[in-house]
């Protein structure tokens, strides 16, 4: 395996190699283009992949297609394409060789030719037959060691399971193909649904779109990296150019700037997972979306009250959604009180009456203080007056005092706590860590033992 600046360099080239990526007013006049930029000034060539889908086709049907149809538009020309199989010798057999003029889709970063701004970010993500969510839907599953799970050879992902010592699960599809013959994203959800392999992990927009397409109900949830030191999950887009042709790549970038709507609205007609800013799904499937809040799930008053552990889209209103590493530095400042609302284990059946329990100790995030079930939808008078008064206990009384909320991940009741501070106890600085215990942990950081806070 590797690390750092060469894996982060591996991780591009496998994800190109691959072809994960394939990867009002007045049309925009191309630029003069500058001694030494060799790109046609008639028509938009595009280098592709004749067989690719969802990127590009000959019929014309990816969306990278629909993205160079839109760029020739607004400069006024007709799209010309050069196809070649995105494998290895893609970019020496046509940009190289001044037969076309960009590369649709690489990731940021990538060394073997001039990137524009990225005008996507997604994942790889986990894929897996929705009748099987509960068994299968996460990497967390205790069937995990049992699971048979497809992924691409030298793909993050791939990497990701070798750390977690689940290589004998595998069941892996060729990176280097050639697409013409073989496409391993679209096989790996052909044999997903049919039940040869329990889950997949694949690039986010391949996954995607086939997924949709499967008679099969299969649903997907992002991968996240297994700690500081393992591989991203998550990738930056833009399109490719050659070295010293600056002009065309400014060109290119006004273009990306101007049309960024229009470039979504297409991409989420092919289902491509799109991650915002803070690395949150801006797009999320329905199983992933907030619910409606009413029924069996959520209260009147919007508190969950039901099935704790599931996906969470995003954080309550008026909370901010922060990272490992923020906490960490929060926590090293002083500048937060964290705060840990796991329940406590229920009271064994059939223990002596008269015996004293106590509930055993929380391993938790080192700092943190553990308010045991005061994320609950519906809070008995005397849970909710202990949470309350914690609070006040640990900020002073200072409602501008920041609060961290978190359990594990995936947990609504972190998700209830930080909501119920916020917007009824009146604290105006509150955050919610998302990944909880699980993500600390796989961060390489320590927990640390913690009893309940008690009020004397």
């Amino acid at each position: 395996m590797t690390s750092g600046k060469t894996g982060r360099r591996l991780a591009a080239a496998c994800l190109l190699v691959a072809a994960l990526f394939g990867p009002g007013g007045t049309a925009l006049a191309a630029s003069e283009p500058s001694q030494g930029e060799l790109r046609s000034r008639t028509s938009f060539r595009v280098c592709a992949d004749p067989d690719n889908l969802p990127f590009s086709n000959r019929a014309g049907e990816g969306f990278e297609n629909e993205i160079a149809e839109l760029f020739a538009a607004e400069l006024g020309l007709p799209v010309e394409y050069v196809w070649h199989p995105q494998t290895l010798g893609f970019i020496r057999n046509t940009l190289r060789a001044y037969r076309c003029d960009v590369v649709m889709g690489v990731t940021t970063g990538f060394e073997l030719l001039q990137n524009t701004r990225s005008y996507y970010r997604s994942v790889y993500v986990l894929v897996y037959r929705a009748e099987d969510r509960a068994r299968f839907g996460s990497l967390d599953s205790p069937l995990l060691s049992v699971a048979r799970i497809g992924v691409v050879a030298n793909t993050p992902p791939a990497a990701l399971l070798g750390r977690r010592g689940l290589i004998t699960n595998v069941r892996s599809y060729d990176l280097i193909v050639d697409t013409r013959i073989e496409q391993p994203g679209r096989q790996a959800i052909a044999d997903l649904a049919a039940g040869r392999i329990d889950m997949a992990l694949l690039w986010g927009p391949i996954a995607g779109y086939w997924a949709a397409r499967s008679e099969v109900p299969l649903e997907w949830v992002p991968l996240r990296p297994d700690g500081r030191a393992g591989p991203p999950m998550e990738y930056r887009i833009s399109m490719g150019v050659r070295y010293g042709e600056t002009e065309w790549r400014d060109t290119l970038n006004r273009l990306i700037r101007k049309l960024r709507p229009e470039i979504r609205r297409i991409l989420e007609a092919y289902r491509v997972p799109l991650l915002d800013r803070r690395g949150r799904l801006a797009n999320p499937p329905p199983w992933l979306a907030a619910p409606v809040r009413k029924g069996d799930l959520f209260a009147p008053d919007g508190y969950r009250i039901a099935e704790y552990r599931a996906p969470i889209p995003g954080p309550p209103e008026k909370v901010e959604a922060i990272g490992t590493e923020r906490l960490h530095d929060l926590l090293a400042e002083k500048a937060v009180v964290a705060v840990d609302v796991l329940p406590a284990p229920r009271e064994p059946a059939g223990r002596d009456p008269a015996a004293i329990w106590l509930p055993p100790e929380r391993k938790t995030v080192p700092g943190a203080v553990w308010l045991p079930n005061v994320g609950g939808g519906v809070l008995p008078a005397e849970t909710r007056s202990y949470f309350e008064r914690a609070l006040r206990r640990l900020t002073r009384g200072e409602a501008g005092r920041p609060l961290a909320f978190f359990c594990r991940r995936d947990c609504w009741m972190s998700w209830n706590a930080a909501r119920r501070a916020r917007l009824e106890f009146g604290y105006s600085r509150v955050l919610w860590y998302p990944d909880g215990t699980d993500g600390w942990r796989e961060a390489g950081l320590p927990l640390a033992k913690v009893a309940a806070f008690r009020l004397e």
